[in-house]
């Protein structure tokens, strides 16, 4: 190692230290360990521009143990991104550029939001899938215009958790060549050694999975790590996995190499030890030797003289191939295409019943028409959740035109490999699975909404409707568990007209995931689409009166039967109005006179009708209203023998509203 290398190095090493302490909170101990081998990834290989930080064909990296986010903050600094000693000395202060956790959209330079152990090495699986997809789509024979590695560095809690375990097989699988981790294996997690609860041998796991494992003797040996990344990179059939036995809180006199070098601030007294066991500076905090600057210069320089050279390929690229120049722009356009949203075609629907999940296959078949980049699949599930794009191919390591992902039985990871897929760009992604099932991927769900990623996931099964599969298979608290979730917008569709209104709404959608709740069993038809279906909830049935004795308010396989409810209470002379409410969270952005227009405050008389938890409701029927859900769990029976038993029929709804106004 070059001596002014070794100074880069301390740097990272210090300039983390003294944030953390500044902070008084923080994890130090990960970029002291790990700073050799980011810091040789970074130098020697990694195609990226602080000027230009989303340029298209730049690497991928990925900082999978988000805590040690001080290590990817001062990388970004000392690479030229827009991350200043400033913003460094205000490491996890409110509004700083430098939050605890890496954010993606916040920090230059961030590729993914990560900490949540496990999510980043899965997300950098779906960066992988998108290099080779779009890569087949748009490279020629003399332009290799999409050419990029995925970077992530890993660590033992990140190998853990189970996703990371579901993805790297799945990444295995695909023979995803240009995916590199690098595992900083320290042996040391919050309560210890890994002797205590890890004791497996990751590396065999990782060749089981299809990898190609290289170890490294040496973690503070720049010229070893160049040589494993350089074989890495060497072999495009394999993702690979780089074992490099770093030291937790490398140089620290007293908590190296322990667990106490993880979660807090070295200390005071500790630091300067440590400053003086890496010969460093004691008395200048922050400190960024000159001739550190001046060679990270002369690195930023090739950087951006190597992002320039790209730019003029692709612009002789668009010149030559203007039609695959105007399909890339349309790829890596957050909008969609008119003709989409003006194809009378997608709403179009002959049957007098179909289940929603069945409209829903058709709505995206006919979507992907107009849209080629839409790309997903299922956990498996593809038969029962119609969400397969006929025609567009399965995307395999042989095959990598194909729009379908096998995503196996693995709901979190693929949650996170969206996520991957979506933050990369040029795709419009969707995965689906069965609703009860989207605990599985709560986490990456969360992320999406985090990250602002337009991911779309569809839900199937959404109710006791599933019938005999039981309780197990029955979701009852998910739909109001995925409301809760800041930035995500749910559609509970009545119909197929409705849910191609959710398919739309969902792809016009850029700032954040929209979830699709759909049924198994077969729901009415209902008479004409109206236009105020796009503002979340509408006046589906109206009253014949000036004001109606009662609103009844559904989402999906209730509605219908609110609309027999109200035939049935019209022959009691009862008049009522119908109100579907396809996404909460859409009608709620409405304006206070469109949803006055809708409820009518000077209507108390409020019945919702939900087949799930009833939590919430009340602030669409107020606290004189009643709510017809479930906040218990199903049983195994024919569908519409359970309907019955648990109060989704004609008879208790009109019980219900009878009784509300008798009560005054």
């Amino acid at each position: 190692m070059h001596n002014v290398e070794q100074k880069i190095v301390d740097t990272i090493r210090f300039l983390s230290v003294d944030a953390i302490e500044k902070a008084k909170s923080g994890h130090p101990g990960m970029p002291m360990g790990a700073a050799p081998m980011a810091y040789t990834l970074w130098s020697r290989f990694l195609k990226g521009s602080g000027k230009n930080p989303n340029w298209h064909n730049r690497d991928r990296f990925v900082l999978s143990g988000g805590h040690g986010s001080m290590l990817l903050y001062s990388l970004l600094h000392l690479f030229g991104y827009d991350v200043s000693i400033e913003d460094i000395k205000n490491f996890r202060q409110l509004d700083s550029k430098t939050p605890g956790h890496p954010e993606y959209g916040h920090t230059s330079g961030v590729e993914a939001t990560t900490g949540p152990l496990g999510q980043g090495i899965s997300m950098s699986v779906g960066m992988a899938i998108a290099e080779k997809r779009l890569a087949n789509q748009f490279n020629t024979e003399d332009y290799n215009i999409v050419d990029h590695h995925t970077y992530v560095i890993l660590g033992d809690g990140d190998l853990m958790e189970g996703v990371s375990a579901e993805a790297a097989s799945l990444a295995g699988h695909l023979k995803l060549g240009k995916l590199i981790a690098l595992y900083d294996d320290n042996n040391i997690t919050i309560d210890g050694t890994t002797n205590i609860t890890f004791t497996e041998n990751v590396g065999k796991r990782f060749e089981a999975y299809g990898w190609q494992v290289i170890s490294v003797e040496d973690s503070n040996s720049i010229d070893e790590i160049e040589k494993a990344i350089k074989t890495a990179k060497e072999n495009q059939a394999q993702p690979t996995l780089i074992k490099v036995p770093t030291t937790i809180g490398y140089g620290s006199p007293n908590k190296a190499g322990k667990s106490s070098a993880h979660g807090s601030p070295l200390g005071e007294d500790e630091r300067k030890l440590t400053k003086e066991e890496l010969n460093w500076d004691r008395d200048n905090d922050f400190y960024v030797p000159q001739e550190v600057e001046e060679f990270m210069k002369s690195l930023i320089d090739e950087k951006e003289k190597e992002r320039k050279e790209w730019e003029k390929k692709f612009e002789e690229y668009c010149n030559k191939y203007p039609e695959k120049a105007k399909e890339w722009d349309a790829w890596h356009k957050d909008c969609i295409s008119s003709k989409l949203i003006e194809d009378k075609d997608i709403f179009s629907f002959e049957e007098a019943k179909l289940a929603t999940r069945s409209a829903g296959g058709a709505v995206m078949n006919r979507i992907a028409k107009h849209l080629p980049n839409l790309m997903g699949g299922s956990a498996d599930l593809n038969a029962s959740t119609k969400t397969y794009l006929k025609g567009m191919g399965d995307f395999q390591h042989d095959n990598t035109s194909g729009n379908n992902i096998n995503f196996g039985i693995r709901e979190h990871a693929m949650g996170a490999i969206l996520n991957g897929m979506s933050v990369h760009g040029g795709l419009r992604v969707f995965g689906s699975t069965f609703l009860v099932f989207c605990d599985y991927m709560k986490p990456a769900i969360r992320l999406s909404a985090l990250m602002k990623q337009p991911v779309i996931y569809v839900f199937t099964h959404d109710s006791i409707g599933v019938g005999e599969d039981g309780p197990t298979h029955q979701p009852i608290e998910h739909l109001i568990s995925l409301r809760s979730i800041p930035n995500v917008s749910v559609y509970r569709p009545a119909d197929a007209k409705e849910t191609a209104v959710a398919w739309v709404e969902a792809l016009k959608r850029t700032d954040g995931p929209t979830v699709l709740i759909l049924s198994r069993q077969g729901l009415p038809t209902l008479d004409e689409l109206k236009a105020d279906a796009y503002k979340g909830g509408y006046v589906l049935v109206k009253e014949n009166k000036e004001l109606p004795d009662a609103i009844l308010i559904g989402t999906g396989s209730e509605v219908s039967l609110l609309v027999d409810a109200h035939n049935k209470l019209k022959e009691e002379g009862i008049d009522t109005r119908v109100v579907s409410m396809l996404s909460w969270e859409k009608f709620d952005e409405q304006s206070d006179e469109y949803k006055n227009k809708v409820l009518l405050p000077e209507v108390t008389n409020r019945l919702s009708c939900e087949a799930g938890s009833t939590i919430g409701w009340m602030k669409y029927v107020g606290y004189k209203g009643k709510t017809i859900g479930i906040d218990g769990f199903g049983a195994s029976a024919p569908g519409d023998v359970l309907m019955k038993k648990f109060g989704f029929n004609v008879e208790n709804v009109v019980e219900q509203v009878m009784d509300m106004i008798n009560q005054g």
